[in-house]
């Protein structure tokens, strides 16, 4: 079994949540909460369940809305090269999520992302250079807009993020750190370049895996 604990910190609010994962042959069980399960003694608020056979399916209950999520996976090869696909659809909302990656080699890869009966559809481009820095422009067919985003690994554990919309113009960065020894961090700040005062929003969260 393994259990992990991530809390995160803004300057207004504090949240936590806690995950329990344990095999079953070739499946994982998964039970996930909140703060809000615990808070004012144990509820079923923030509670969800969640059975997994990687790489195949997983299916998703929030137990206080009742609601199931289900998501398929599988590849298939165009021209030779993998083509990762994704079903999602959230029973709740009558939702259903396309989601499709082309890889077409070590450094480049393809994807797209539709909501049925919508016209939110994305496309995106993903370069890998050198291993270490990542190039990731994307398109948004629905609003008719680009997002950008470049991320930078350094020191092996340590990555750099910058994002900005241009529907929004939200400048994002985000200083993110992952250890088998010492858990993950990940610190975020954020702007609005539209906004007149332009005062960023923080953010930090932390998380801890245990074996159990």
């Amino acid at each position: 079994m393994k259990a992990s604990f991530k809390t995160r910190y803004e300057p207004d609010k504090a949240a936590a949540a806690a995950t329990v994962t344990a095999n079953a042959g070739d499946f994982k069980l998964r039970a996930s909460m909140t703060e809000a399960t615990v808070i004012n003694g144990p509820s079923l608020n923030g509670l969800s369940l969640a059975l997994e056979k990687p790489g195949f399916f997983i299916i998703d209950y929030n137990v206080p809305k009742k609601d199931f999520r289900f998501q398929f996976m599988n590849t298939i090869r165009v021209v030779d090269k993998p083509l990762n696909m994704t079903y999602i659809h959230s029973k709740g909302d009558n939702r259903t999520i396309l989601d499709g990656t082309l890889v077409l080699d070590s450094t480049n890869k393809v994807s797209a992302n539709h909501v049925l009966g919508t016209e939110n559809s994305k496309l995106k481009y993903t370069y890998v250079h050198g291993g270490l820095t990542t190039f990731e422009p994307s398109y948004d067919l629905g609003k008719n807009a680009w997002d950008f985003t470049m991320s930078r690994r350094v020191y092996g554990d340590d990555v750099f993020r910058a994002t900005y919309q241009t529907t929004s113009r939200n400048l994002g960065l985000e200083w993110s750190r992952s250890s088998k020894l010492n858990g993950a961090f990940k610190i975020s700040a954020s702007v609005n370049l539209a906004d007149e005062r332009k005062m960023p929003k923080l953010s930090a969260e932390t998380t801890w895996d245990f074996e159990m």
